[in-house]
């Protein structure tokens, strides 16, 4: 049995355990204690567009939406959920249905009384955001609370009458000015703004709820739904959790980015329902939510891995492991890719293409991509070309020693073979070793050698923790050597791949571990890997090598085509390297929801866009036809824009 940590989030570090929660009833689909984590999605159409609604719900259902959430931003949206139920009822399709409630209370009370589920945004719902910071008197903020107090209750009784399931959901965006002032905007602001309703829930002795404590920031995101679980297992509560990253995007990058947010918390047993966001339609969503959970119905059969009695990773702030500076690996690097290129049949400069370099033949020159790939690994591979001064080659030690006077090559050993070598490299040595077969006292062996780069392996199907306890013995020990997580994934599809490798790396470096990626994977191309290992670190925050949106997925409240519009920007700026765009469909996902994003593109009405830097307004009310050129304008004076090449 593991010692309980101080900072405990989850049942177990090291053995999977799913985080047992109370059920709640949802219609006939209850969630949480020990029904399988359940699928839902969000409708995109009109709400009043009752027809629309009903077909587009059906089309979720059959996806595998075990529940569909609809937004009911005034009173009659909310009253027309009546019909869009009752047409769903005559065909033949039984779905519980989630209003998504953000300013209007009177709405949530109409809604409350139709469907099976209520979800209310804390930071908005009975409490002001004006974005202005105020500094409050413990009286003045009791106050706050006894008037939030007064307007959330008549919601609560009405849930509890009705058998009403209730969302409190909090996002990172959206926090109120008072929680802003308080606690500033963090994963400790997050929480405590859902606790606060949930003492008022309490208060009325209704319990039919479920948390979530969504952002697009993945980094917050995982630090607040741990601090949720820490302080709800302090309190004895067991609500269950909803799990989403708000925002994600579309394509791979939504993908991966949701994949690394949802992911990191479902290795660790927590979650009970998964909503992934994509700018794309919500039929869509459901099967990307199933690949992800799925991988955990059979996970409590992994090999065992050794417990955890004292955790020295801080799991709610980000915390970036101290390591050894050894030329780009380590130290203060950002984390290295190593592209896998030994079963390449042939080498030559165009092999390298799809990592990020290409050869100009008649200028005898190299271009150098943004995504380049740090390292390459050639095996035992000889190579008869040049390479750009920018990359570097790991060669089998063997082979390396052929070649151990170029200064761009390096050796890779296996565990045995660099503890029995005669010859090593003086400045840079890749020792590979499997997570479950290094000992804490084996490690010492490399504790006192600055040259040597770890590359740990896993092959326990409970792969992260399986690292990632590794990675406390070096802690532990204090052990210095930069590590490198390699994982192979033999017979993956490519929708998979992404998934899988996003959560797996991705709950690493989460927690500031590892230097550097490499992902082996047979058969894939190159440059579709390469991609994705550096999406994954730009899904982390932990390397920036392109441009980031922030993009909702559209729902009824849009006012624009999120999809094209979404397209059109990339078009014209996705060339801008670390520059982060917010493109929101309303107001409701405007300042707040987006964040953290250098710029703003939000609708503010039919036809017409309000640009922000930041979270401030510049320019308001723009035509659509004029915003993306108006955009383009506001990043070139913010100095941040670049012509294309």
């Amino acid at each position: 049995m593991e010692t309980k940590l101080i900072d405990q989030y989850c049942n177990n570090l090291t053995a999977y355990d799913r985080f047992i929660t109370r059920e709640v009833r949802i219609g006939d689909i209850p969630l949480g204690a020990d029904h399988p984590i359940r699928i839902q999605s969000m409708t995109t159409t009109d709400t009043m567009d009752t027809q629309g609604t009903v077909e587009q719900t059906l089309r979720m259902v059959e996806a595998g939406c075990e529940y569909v959430r609809i937004t009911a931003p005034s009173k009659k949206e909310a009253a027309n959920l009546e019909n869009i139920k009752t047409a769903l009822r005559r065909r033949g399709c039984d779905v519980p249905l989630i209003a998504d409630i953000h300013f209007t209370p009177n709405a949530a009370e109409i809604a409350a009384r139709i469907v099976e589920k209520v979800r209310v945004n804390p930071g908005n719902y009975a409490d002001k955001k004006k974005f202005q910071l105020v500094e409050y008197s413990d009286a003045d903020y009791q106050e706050e609370l006894d008037r939030i107090y007064e307007r959330f209750s008549p919601l609560v009784k009405i849930c509890k009458e009705y058998g009403t399931a209730m969302r409190i959901g909090t996002n990172h965006g959206s926090l109120s000015d008072r929680i802003m002032s308080r606690y500033g905007d963090t994963p400790i602001g997050m929480v405590e703004s859902a606790l606060e309703f949930v003492r008022i829930c309490e208060d009325h002795q209704y319990h039919d709820i479920v948390l979530s404590m969504k952002a697009s920031n993945t980094q917050v995101m995982v630090q607040a739904y741990r601090l949720l679980m820490h302080k709800m297992m302090e309190f004895g509560m067991n609500y269950p959790i909803h799990l989403g990253v708000t925002e994600a995007g579309e394509g791979e990058d939504g993908r991966i980015k949701s994949a690394v947010g949802i992911g990191t918390l479902l290795e660790d047993g927590i979650g009970d329902t998964v909503r992934v966001s994509l700018t794309e339609e919500p039929e869509y969503e459901a099967p990307v939510a199933i690949d992800l959970v799925d991988r955990y119905k059979n996970r409590k059969d992994h090999t065992p891995i050794r417990p955890i009695d004292a955790s020295p990773i801080q799991p709610f702030e980000y915390n970036r492991r101290i390591s050894n500076k050894i030329l780009t690996v380590g130290g203060d690097n950002v984390p290295v890719i190593i592209a896998d290129l030994h079963e390449v049949d042939h080498l030559s400069p165009e092999a390298l293409q799809p990592v990020g370099y290409t050869y100009d033949e008649p200028l005898d020159k190299w271009h150098i991509q943004d995504m380049a790939a740090d390292f390459v690994y050639l095996g035992d591979q000889e190579i008869s070309f040049d390479l750009p001064g920018t990359v570097k080659v790991i060669y089998d030690a063997d082979r390396w020693a052929n070649r151990q006077e170029d200064p761009h090559s390096f050796p890779l050993f296996t565990w045995e073979t660099y503890r029995n070598a005669g010859k090593r490299s003086e400045t840079l040595n890749f020792v590979r070793g499997k997570a479950g077969e290094l000992t804490p006292e084996g490690l010492l062996g490399i504790a006192y050698d600055p040259t040597v780069v770890l590359v740990l392996e896993t092959d326990n199907s409970h792969a992260m923790p399986d690292q990632r306890r590794l990675m406390m013995d070096l802690l532990q020990q204090e052990i210095m050597c930069p590590v490198i997580f390699k994982r192979t994934y033999p017979d993956l599809d490519e929708d998979k791949l992404i998934l899988y490798s996003s959560t797996d790396f991705g709950g690493l470096l989460i927690d500031g571990l590892g230097d550097g990626l490499w992902l082996n994977t047979a058969g894939k191309d190159h440059a579709f890997v390469n991609r994705l290992a550096f999406t994954i670190l730009q899904a982390t925050r932990t390397r920036i090598s392109k441009t980031e949106y922030i993009s909702c997925p559209s729902c009824g409240r849009t006012l624009f085509d999120l999809q094209d519009t979404t397209a059109m920007i990339r078009s014209r700026t996705n060339h801008l390297k670390g520059v982060k765009i917010g493109i929101m469909g309303c107001i409701v996902n405007g300042p707040g929801e987006m964040a953290d994003a250098d710029f703003g593109y939000v609708g503010s009405g039919p036809g017409k866009i309000t640009l922000y830097r930041g979270k401030e307004i510049v320019k308001r009310n723009i035509n659509k036809e004029v915003a993306v050129d108006k955009l383009i304008e506001l990043i070139r004076f913010h100095g941040m824009w670049v012509d294309p090449a």
